[in-house]
């Protein structure tokens, strides 16, 4: 028996060889040009070094105040069996429509329920089974261009809708891809663009941009992370004599993240560093982001928690033989815990902080523009940043999921 918890990172069976080198050490070069942009207020300034070709854009001081505000939550308040529509059985994704409507994926019972920014239900359409308009695995919808694209992996399948629910088509992919939902997502880069994870047997894992057309061209390579990074834990190997085995991560480890965006490009970050590389293809570094943040250390209760899994097995099957036996604890806290990119071409960061995560955003140029409080989502899912709007999926404290959606605004300015 093998246990099902693994290190929470991606490892199809054939990734990129391409690295970024970038992560390994602070990097120290003499610039050939130089630049500073103090746009945006505030004690913020944005300086641009050229070093051998690549731009390093490094952020410092406090950017700008924002604020995400909230414009409706849809989920269910208790526990019923009346059915309502925003009772939902497993919200896979959401997807940010035309005319404030929000398109909601619902894995369990295979369809696609349809609300308007004021919360009420519209029209749900989809079922499951194998024919047109049909589901058997949900996993992610997304709109594109005037239509809303929604993925079925297990068949095969990425179908096509009006806004109305009108079953207008289907796209073939490789049928039964299976393994960690958190990769089998739509990923949006544009009012007219996603990316797809797909794995190709020659190829490798990629990222495969998409349109209301079909496939875009733009074909982004899975990258891996360097070896022997700081700020990483380690995971436990444990066997029993039974046959049971079981790997642990630890959550309070540095995360490798990485995002598509349009024109083939990759973002991608060892989060133990607030220090973002923007490549195309396997080994084209264009610019590096960097920002500078007094560093942390992890809280007590942070690291306890992260361990709560390993202790959990070895407290229920006690007599395992474990390799090592304990983690590594890094010196200081991460950074970085997620990427994103909005469809207006922002990268969004989720910076890890002691009084409260933040999402800090910047434009495609590596400027930062500003900051707000983070608001949750939940594990494996998307946050759809689209226009000045956001949405997100939540679940609550009896494993219930909610759908959020928030608005981008300027902090009003203090008196």
């Amino acid at each position: 028996m093998i246990e099902p918890r693994m290190v929470a990172r991606p490892h199809p069976l054939r990734v990129s060889t391409a690295k970024v080198p970038l992560f390994l050490a602070a990097i120290s070069a003499v610039a050939c040009d130089q630049g500073t942009s103090t746009a945006g207020g505030g004690d913020l300034a944005t300086t641009f070094d050229t070093v051998g070709g690549v731009v390093h854009v490094t952020n410092i001081g406090t950017p700008p105040g924002w604020q995400l505000s909230p414009v409706v939550s849809i989920g269910p308040r208790s526990l019923t069996e009346q059915q309502t529509p925003d009772e939902f059985g497993q919200v896979s994704a959401v997807a940010i429509g035309p005319d404030e409507t929000i398109f909601v994926a619902d894995a369990i019972n295979h369809e696609v329920r349809v609300f308007g920014f004021d919360g009420a239900h519209m029209r749900t359409f989809g079922r499951e089974g194998a024919g047109p308009g049909e589901f058997r695995s949900l996993y992610s919808l997304a709109w594109v261009g005037d239509r809303l694209i929604t993925f079925d992996p297990v068949q095969g399948r990425i179908g096509e809708w009006s806004a109305d629910g009108e079953w207008l088509g289907q796209r073939r992919t490789t049928g039964g891809l299976t393994g960690s939902a958190a990769n089998i997502r739509f990923y949006p880069v544009g009012e007219n663009e996603v990316f797809r994870f797909a794995f190709d047997p020659d190829a490798g894992a990629q990222w495969i941009g998409l349109d209301d057309r079909g496939a875009t061209g733009d074909t982004v390579p899975f990258l891996t992370a360097p070896d022997d990074l700081p700020g990483q834990t380690g995971g436990i190997l444990c066997t029993w004599e039974e046959g049971r085995v079981g790997f642990y991560g630890h959550t309070a480890g540095a995360k490798w993240v990485q995002h598509p965006a349009s024109e083939g490009v990759m973002y991608s970050a060892w989060g133990y560093f607030y220090r973002i590389a923007v490549t195309r293809g396997e080994s084209d570094t264009l610019r590096v982001i960097e920002r500078t943040l007094p560093t942390e250390p992890i809280p007590d209760e942070e690291w306890d928690a992260g361990s709560a899994e390993f202790d959990e097995a070895m407290e229920r099957w006690p007599g395992g033989s474990c390799n090592p036996r304990g983690y590594n604890r890094p010196e200081r806290a991460s950074f970085i815990n997620e990427v994103f990119v909005s469809t207006d071409g922002k990268l969004w960061v989720e910076v890890i902080r002691a009084d409260g995560n933040r999402w800090e955003f910047f434009d495609p140029e590596g400027r930062l523009l500003g900051s707000v409080p983070a608001v949750p989502f939940k594990e494996r899912t998307v946050p759809v940043f689209r226009g000045d709007h956001l949405a997100t999926v939540r679940q609550d404290d009896m494993d219930l999921d909610h759908v959020d959606v928030w608005r981008l605004e300027r902090q009003p300015a203090r008196r």
